[in-house]
């Protein structure tokens, strides 16, 4: 009877390496696009956000809540940060009016925070859009464990 060739220790921990490896490539690994949105009944604006992360690949459920105070505080989102409307993707929280970009990136870089904030909804943001083309610069902020910041991307 023939014996089976034994694998050394390198050998087994290179094909593991090389299992894990493949297994992060494949699709279901991939960052998911779906979408929670918690915003309150009558935010138009919430809704135009939504609409611009469907039209850029996202899939949105929508729920409508009185208030999103408890949701932030759960969430981990700072008061000071507080915008119109919360959603969670990916294991991370977005705060406001967050442009699709700059969530791919966060999808893809996985950086430790709890999530990303454009707070005081500037004109021009995603959502937020005026008929005369109107903008302000604003910053996408990243939301550090602990409640600090920095700045994640610029816009404007």
């Amino acid at each position: 009877m023939r014996s089976m060739p034994t694998l050394s220790r390198r050998a087994f921990l290179a094909a593991g390496a090389g299992s894990v490896a493949v297994a992060a490539c494949a699709p279901g690994a991939r960052s998911s696009t779906e979408l929670a949105v918690y915003k309150t009944p009558t935010c138009a604006c919430c809704t135009a956000w939504v609409d611009h992360m469907r039209a850029a690949g996202f899939k949105a459920r929508v729920n409508e809540l009185p208030s999103l105070r408890s949701i932030r505080s759960t969430q981990g989102v700072p008061e000071a940060l507080a915008s119109c409307h919360t959603a969670m993707i990916g294991g991370y929280v977005l705060e406001g009016h967050v442009p699709a970009e700059d969530v791919r990136k966060l999808l893809a870089e996985r950086p430790e925070a709890v999530g990303l904030a454009v707070p005081a909804m500037p004109l021009g943001s995603p959502g937020m859009e005026t008929p005369d083309g109107q903008r302000e610069p604003y910053e996408t902020l990243l939301i550090l464990k602990g409640g600090g910041t920095r700045v994640f991307a610029r816009h404007g």
